[in-house]
């Protein structure tokens, strides 16, 4: 039992970083954007799916408050100034998201406001990320180092290399969803994105060596994690060719690959702790009762319906969404 439920949250988090992934990509790219034209365009690509996809994280912390409290508990502990900076900019986002197609005067209020909650958003998942696979201060099993611990120079980085990734998501997204100057321009970003990531992947690697994190001994004794690696080089081979091509399709399913290889690499670099190195995912898991009673209703039937529901929506808004007229 504790095993299905593991396998649900890690497949809530990679379905949320996926979906509002390139949502929050979007968002921060509309910053780019050189009329209002391409950025209602750019809205018009996330309009049908956004509130949906921020469900994803919403499931992630119900899982880890019903079936992991231990874990819950200690993260929210951690990581109380991160996770209500980000839902601050969930929150932002999506009151910007509403307010500037009513507003007219101050709608550029709310076009730095939807850039900004989504950079806070990403930027944030990202530190919080990163101080985990750094370490945190734990004695005993509590945390103690204090409202600021997660905020290191490793953090930050990791913060602003997630941004790099969702803008890269978002673009390739872009490029899937719209036709003309919008496609364009973002496959424009692609190359410059995507070298800012690989230069991100360079840095923290160098830096985990010169550091000797812990989460390098896993490397060395799981060496099968390097297939991972692999699987992610071969997508980003795929990627370069299908931009060169001007394919419209392959580059986001290339990009989610990537994503979800640099994900499985993590998730098996920290098995079986579900906080690395500090609480297993047997010590952080609920009473086997729990569990099973939240098998019979939420695991049974509320995520299949929710699959079902992602995969009709997505279904339904398929092909290329429809442009704004713009001036120029």
């Amino acid at each position: 039992m504790v095993t299905f439920w593991v396998a649900l949250l890690a497949t809530s988090i990679l379905i949320y970083l996926l979906l509002d992934g390139f949502d929050l990509g979007v968002g921060m790219l509309c910053g780019l954007a050189r009329s209002e034209a391409r950025r209602e365009t750019m809205l018009h690509t996330v309009a049908p799916v956004w509130d949906g996809n921020e469900t994803w994280l919403v499931v992630t912390g119900v899982i880890m408050w019903g079936a992991f409290p231990l874990a819950y508990a200690t993260v929210m502990s951690a990581f109380y100034i991160p996770v209500i900076v980000m839902l601050l900019g969930l929150i932002l986002r999506g009151v910007a998201f509403e307010f500037r197609s009513k507003a007219l005067r101050s709608r550029w209020i709310w076009d730095v406001s939807f850039v900004a909650g989504s950079f806070a958003a990403s930027f944030m998942q990202g530190a919080m990320v990163g101080a985990l696979v750094e370490g945190l201060q734990f004695s005993n099993g509590d945390y103690v180092g204090g409202t600021f611990g997660w905020l290191t120079a490793f953090s930050v980085l990791c913060g602003i290399g997630l941004c790099f990734g969702y803008s890269l998501l978002g673009a390739c997204w872009l490029v899937r969803k719209c036709d003309g100057f919008v496609r364009d321009a973002a496959r424009r970003h692609i190359p410059p994105l995507a070298i800012g990531v690989l230069i991100f992947l360079i840095v923290v690697f160098a830096y985990a060596l010169a550091e000797h994190l812990p989460i390098l001994q896993r490397w060395t004794d799981r060496p099968y994690l390097f297939l991972f690696p692999l699987v992610g080089a071969g997508a980003a081979a795929v990627l370069a060719t299908s931009v060169l091509r001007h394919d419209d399709y392959w580059p986001f399913h290339m990009v989610a690959l990537i994503f979800a290889a640099a994900f499985g690499t993590l998730a098996l670099s920290f098995w079986p702790y579900m906080i690395p190195f500090v609480v297993t995912i047997d010590e952080a898991a609920a009473p086997h009762a729990s569990l099973a009673f939240m098998f019979w209703g939420a695991g049974l039937f509320v995520f299949p319906l929710m699959l079902l529901y992602i995969a009709v929506g997505y279904r339904v808004f398929r092909g290329k969404s429809a442009p704004a007229v713009d001036h120029y």
